[in-house]
């Protein structure tokens, strides 16, 4: 069952306001790549996200961001499939409104999990519950 997303919601000012779509998927990336993580932590994993669009390095949409090859491994795992829980939802609307207790990350990743051995080498700006934050 698809969980329905409010377009108002979607939508917190005419600078960042995304369509109702978008908002859909930065909520199914939350909850498949922070599962298991605490509320701040999702929220941050959005933030990312919502940093990358932000960012002149990086697409210039949440869905060209999510869909980049490689750039999540809930894509290629297929934990993008599930659909988003309440609180994947509500992290979604709290980094679409700016909170970033990410501290500004571009990256971020679960050092027990992370195989790739260029991550280490990004400067950390935050850790929250599993995951590392760093730009």
């Amino acid at each position: 069952m698809a969980l329905f997303i409010n377009p108002v919601l979607a939508e917190s000012s005419p600078k960042n306001s995304i369509s109702p779509d978008e908002f859909y998927l930065l909520a199914k990336i939350i909850h498949a790549e922070a599962r298991g993580e605490p509320f701040i932590g999702k929220i941050a994993v959005g933030a990312v996200v919502i940093n990358r669009v932000k960012s002149k390095d990086f697409p210039n949409t949440i869905s060209e961001v999510i869909y980049q090859p490689l750039a999540f491994t809930a894509i290629s795992d297929g934990q993008f499939k599930l659909e988003p829980d309440l609180e994947a939802t509500k992290a979604a609307l709290s980094a679409i409104k700016g909170l970033d207790p990410s501290n500004g990350a571009l990256f971020y990743y679960n050092p027990l999990k992370t195989t790739s051995p260029w991550i280490y080498n990004r400067p950390v700006v935050n850790q929250i519950g599993n995951h590392i934050f760093a730009q």
